[in-house]
Parts: C-alpha cells; sequence; structure tokens
C-alpha cells in the first residue's frame, strides 16, 4: 500500500517510520519543489503530483496550508483523507470559528475583520486585552498581535494592513480579533477517528510556550482530570464527527478554573503529540496512518507518564543526554536556522516523580541558551 502526504516536512518522515512496521510505504509531496519525494532519504524522486496521485491508495496531509487547487485534485480521487473541508478549516481561523458554533464547543469571544471600519467596532465591541490573529497562515506565533491598550491600535493597525496586502495565499485574508482568555494553563487533546466513526483521544497533555512556540508537553495520569479529560473528549468527538474526520486531529486548549476553551484545531499529527512515541501505546504517527488506511485503530492508553522537549534553532546537543534513563532523541534532518524546529526529546518515567527526576537531570545539561526555559518549567511541576 502507498500513502501519498501533501508536505515533505519532520511530520511525514515521522509518519513514514511509523509506517515501515505496517508494510506500508509513504511518499511525500514537496510544496516548495512540487515533486514528490521519500520523505526519509528525500533524494529519491517519485515524479509529479498527477501521477502519484494515480499511483497512491491513500492521500493525506502533515500541515492545512496547502494550495486549494492541490486539494481539489486530490479530493477528485477519492482518496484524500481527512476531506479537503477538513484541511481547510484548520488552516482558516474563520471557518474554525464558524464550526465551534455549529457544534457548541466553547471558545474565546472574538471578531472577524477585513478593514479599518471592522477593526475599530471590534475594538469597541470587545474588553482589552486583545490578541489578533491572521485567518490564513498563522502559526508557531506567528501572523499575531496584541493590543493592550487603544493607544496602540493605529500603530498595529498599519502593520496589519500591511501584512493583509502582502498577503500570498491566493486567498483572502482577514484578521480575528478574540479578547485575551486569562487562563490557568494550556492544554492539548491528540484524538483519532476512523473511517467507520470510531473515536479515541491520547491523554490530555499540558503544553508549555515560548514566545507562541511549543517548548514542552507533559503527559501524565492525572486521575484528579478526568473530568477535564471528559471535557476534551467530548469536544473531540463533536467536532471529529461534524467533519467526518478521518485520520488524526488535534485540538488545543485554555483551562480555565474547570472550563476549556478551544484555541485552536490542527487536522493533522501535532507537535505536542510527539511524547506518544515512547510514552503511549500506539504512537499518533501510526495511528494516523492506521485511520487513512482503514486499518483497526491502535490503543491510545498512556503506557508511562512523558514528556517532549522541542529542540529549537540548534543542531547540537550534549551526548551526555543519552545517559539519562528512558529518553530518546528525535532529529529531524533539517539545516539550522534561528527558531526552527530542529528535533525533539522524549523522556519517561515509570511514575511523575521519576519522569520529573530525569527531566531536573536534562534541564541540568541541556544549554540554558538554546533551552531558556525548560529548568523553570520542571521546578514548577
Amino acid at each position: 500500500m502507498i500513502v501519498l502526504v501533501l508536505g515533505a516536512g519532520q511530520l511525514a518522515q515521522m509518519m513514514a517510520l511509523a509506517s515501515k512496521p505496517l508494510n506500508i510505504e509513504v511518499r511525500a509531496y514537496d510544496v516548495g519543489s512540487e515533486r514528490v519525494i521519500d520523505p526519509l532519504s528525500l533524494n529519491v524522486n517519485y515524479g509529479d503530483l498527477t501521477e502519484n496521485i494515480k499511483i497512491a491508495d491513500v492521500i493525506t496531509a502533515e500541515f492545512e496550508h496547502i494550495n486549494h487547487d492541490v486539494l481539489k485534485m486530490c479530493e477528485q480521487s477519492g482518496k484524500l483523507f481527512p476531506s479537503s473541508q477538513a484541511i481547510k478549516t484548520g488552516g482558516d481561523r474563520r471557518l474554525e470559528k464558524t464550526l465551534l458554533e455549529q457544534v457548541g464547543v466553547a471558545n474565546a469571544k472574538y471578531k472577524i475583520v477585513a478593514n479599518k471600519t471592522d477593526f475599530d467596532a471590534a475594538i469597541e465591541s470587545l474588553t482589552l486585552p486583545l490578541i489578533m490573529k491572521s485567518a490564513l497562515a498563522g502559526y508557531d506565533g506567528k501572523g499575531q498581535w496584541r493590543l493592550k491598550s487603544k493607544s496602540e491600535s493605529e500603530a498595529i493597525w498599519q502593520d496589519i494592513q500591511q501584512f493583509i496586502e502582502g498577503d500570498t495565499s491566493g486567498q483572502p485574508q482577514a484578521i480575528v480579533i478574540e479578547q485575551m482568555v486569562p487562563f490557568d494553563r494550556e492544554v492539548s487533546m491528540v484524538g483519532v477517528r476512523s473511517q467507520n466513526g470510531q473515536t479515541l483521544a491520547y491523554p490530555l497533555t499540558e503544553n508549555h510556550h515560548n514566545n507562541g512556540v511549543l517548548s514542552i508537553s507533559l503527559a501524565n495520569n492525572q486521575h484528579q482530570h478526568q473530568q477535564l479529560q471528559h471535557q476534551a473528549t467530548q469536544a473531540f468527538d463533536k467536532i471529529a464527527n461534524k467533519l467526518n474526520y478521518v485520520g488524526v486531529l488535534a485540538i488545543e486548549f485554555f483551562q480555565v478554573g474547570e472550563t476549556l476553551l478551544v484555541n485552536e484545531i490542527a487536522p493533522r499529527v501535532h507537535n505536542s503529540g510527539h511524547w506518544t512515541q515512547q510514552g503511549a501505546d500506539t504512537c499518533q504517527f501510526e495511528n494516523h496512518i492506521r485511520a487513512v488506511c482503514q486499518l483497526p485503530l491502535g490503543s491510545t492508553e498512556l503506557v508511562r507518564p512523558s514528556a517532549m522537549i522541542n529542540i529549537l534553532g540548534t543542531d547540537v546537543i550534549p551526548n551526555s543526554i543519552l545517559s539519562i534513563p528512558s529518553m530518546a532523541i528525535h532529529w529531524y534532518g533539517k539545516s539550522k536556522r534561528s527558531g526552527r524546529k530542529m528535533g525533539h526529546i522524549n523522556v519517561c518515567g515509570k511514575n511523575k516523580a521519576e519522569l520529573i527526576s530525569r527531566l531536573n537531570q536534562l534541564s541540568e545539561i541541556l544549554p540554558i541558551a538554546d533551552f531558556p526555559d525548560v529548568s523553570d518549567y520542571v521546578k514548577s511541576l
């Protein structure tokens, strides 16, 4: 069986690694070169997209910002999972907000802004502080602005206007203005839905961000948070069922007291689910492949408390971290660039205390310049 992945980054790479034991071949469409390649070797060229759509048994995606003409071609083949509408919804905050309202899932108060009149009206109707996010092409803190005082509004609008005018997505751009949520913590749920409608969810994961980019994710047996797990699972089921979704879907939440508010959804395998490679019965990458290939879903049970630390902007870390038990490094094979996701580290323990002990060991070894917030976060656990 051949699975064609739209996108040729690290998520396609990890899907390919998880597919090998299932005797499934993964090919990846590189949106930059517009060629289909081997996501593991990168130098194997399988030809153009049209040819590979014919060859593939299944088509899926590793990210949501895909040219709509490409999505249309893949949808017409009858092989695309999840659907183009699901992928577009994850890539457009306007569609995402509409979906959340349709299924009755709580999220932050918001207004959609396309011009200065909309912008001024939104500021008057919402309570400051506000966060402003591009409807399209925003990720890892990009395409975002924060408004704390009305005196800043004119300067921010000028910046937003330049952003909108310079957009190259080929789709009408806009800004979604949200009332900032005074949350207790950020959490996410990664779940999977099969073609016959079965859904399974991984444990709710606590996330720590640095400058808008995910830094650390922590998955633990949190019996005291079963009510939150239930809330998140209900939200996942409502969203996935409405989209008739197939594959892995991630939902990011703000926790406010005992209530979860959706921040955003991602129609794909997700950075906050990388811990599943060492900490879950079946990792998110294998479960995504199982779902789109109509294979039985694997268990999403947490087998041991686990944490994931992103490696950002560096291609060197001390080899001495390999001395820490139940620790695994996953490099993506990318060229170094400031802020770029170069790889991740997974750490596990038989219980939370052992996991924290190993995270402490890790934080003492990792260079503070490259991992500035790991030590402080670990101390807060």
